[in-house]
């Protein structure tokens, strides 16, 4: 049999009782105010000294919590139109709740009842607020709707950057009825999207806006004249080296970029200090927009385009130039003008570029449209530089462009 060490024994027995003090006191001072469960039906008392701060759409209250010590929220409750009631709540850590979702500027009034952990409901205080005009209303009251390329541009402002819905209507002239478009669906500063597929003959347009709460604004209705556009013919196009471009590799000749063909082979470059093409146009032509094919091979990776720019010129023979890093659209060098930058999207499926999924690939496949400005001089020569790619490479590949616009 073992024997015990008795002194060790001993002090050990000594010791549980201070553990135990420790523990008990370790567990008070970890212990909130607030009961985690509790069996206490008693009503809280009310929250006091509310002030509102009135926001586009929405309403800032703060205010004073009631002493309660089974408090677990502030509840406020709310018509923001004429059939929808809201509920938002706010824990007892915070002296704030944000009421919003209201579809119009005026007053409403908002119930605030403070609610214990038994779910009892204070008495209730009302409050008035007068929300500002709602954002989905200051949107679409101030979309400038012009013509545009086969269509017709929307654009304004949303400083606030809420998440919006833009619906664009059409009249079909043989129904004599509104063909509704897809939404755009917006939760950046701006908004500016066109609509393309009209002849350039007069159209009426109609916009309204949503929100997430579901309020719908007006129709905004606008006749104008779309502009004309059509798909360059790129029989005409031919490949205009300049020292500047360049080195092709692999065979896959610069030509190979307007052949009409969007699989392989494409125009691929080796490794050099630029990453850019020369070609013309065959006429001189008012772009409106181009669409890229890039190599499904690495989708989102590799030497695949990732930002670039686009050059032209309305000269008969315009000469090299080096072209400035970072340069703004209008920006000229030599014969060249900045025609405008522009930035592959990422994944639509919001993976990470080398987690595309099946369908991000179908959207390279596709081919994706980029929208030249439509201040963008006319021109009849490309310069397309690649300023960077997916991989940070310093060769590129693409498969296939193709341009729109009006040829003068």
């Amino acid at each position: 049999m073992k024997k015990i060490n008795n002194r060790r024994w001993l002090t050990g027995l000594m010791l549980m009782p201070v553990l135990l003090i420790m523990l008990i006191v370790s567990c008070k001072k970890g212990e909130s105010n607030i009961e985690v469960v509790s069996n206490d039906t008693t009503k809280p008392g009310v929250v006091t000294n509310v002030k509102v701060e009135n926001l586009n759409g929405a309403a800032r209250l703060t205010y004073t919590l009631p002493n309660s010590k089974n408090l677990l929220y502030v509840l406020a409750s709310y018509n923001i139109n004429d059939k929808t009631t809201r509920e938002t709540k706010a824990s007892y850590y915070t002296d704030t709740i944000t009421v919003d979702g209201f579809a119009r500027a005026k007053d409403y009034e908002v119930t605030l009842y403070a609610v214990s952990r038994a779910n009892v409901k204070s008495d209730p205080v009302v409050v008035k607020v007068s929300p500002k005009t709602p954002n989905y209303l200051l949107i679409n009251d101030n979309l400038d709707i012009t013509p545009d390329f086969g269509g017709a541009n929307f654009f304004g402002l949303n400083p606030n950057k809420v998440p919006i819905a833009v619906h664009v209507l059409s009249l079909n002239d043989k129904t004599n009825k509104y063909d509704e478009q897809d939404p755009q669906y917006i939760n950046t500063d701006s908004v500016n999207f066109s609509v393309r597929g009209y002849d350039a003959t007069p159209k009426k347009f109609g916009v309204y806006t949503t929100d997430r709460f579901g309020n719908v604004s007006d129709t905004v209705y606008k006749t104008l004249t779309p502009l004309f556009e059509t798909l360059l013919d790129k029989s005409k196009f031919y490949t205009y080296h300049l020292d500047s471009d360049s080195p092709i590799g692999y065979g896959w000749e610069f030509k190979y970029l307007f052949d009409g063909n969007t699989g392989e082979p494409g125009w691929h470059t080796l490794s050099a200090p630029t990453k850019q093409g020369t070609f013309a146009l065959g006429v001189n032509a008012k772009l409106s927009r181009f669409v890229l094919w890039e190599r499904l091979s690495g989708v989102f990776g590799y030497q695949n385009i990732r930002q670039l720019t686009l050059w032209g010129t309305s000269s008969d023979a315009p000469k090299d130039s080096v072209l400035p890093k970072n340069s703004a659209p209008g920006t000229v060098s030599g014969d060249w003008v900045n025609l405008g930058n522009f930035t592959y999207p990422n994944p639509p499926s919001g993976l990470p570029p080398n987690q595309a999924n099946a369908s991000d690939i179908a959207f390279v496949a596709a081919g994706v449209n980029f929208k030249i400005g439509i201040n963008a001089p006319a021109t009849k020569f490309i310069r397309l530089e690649c300023t960077q790619t997916w991989g940070g490479l310093d060769y590129v590949n693409a498969l296939e462009i193709s341009l729109y616009g009006n040829p003068l």
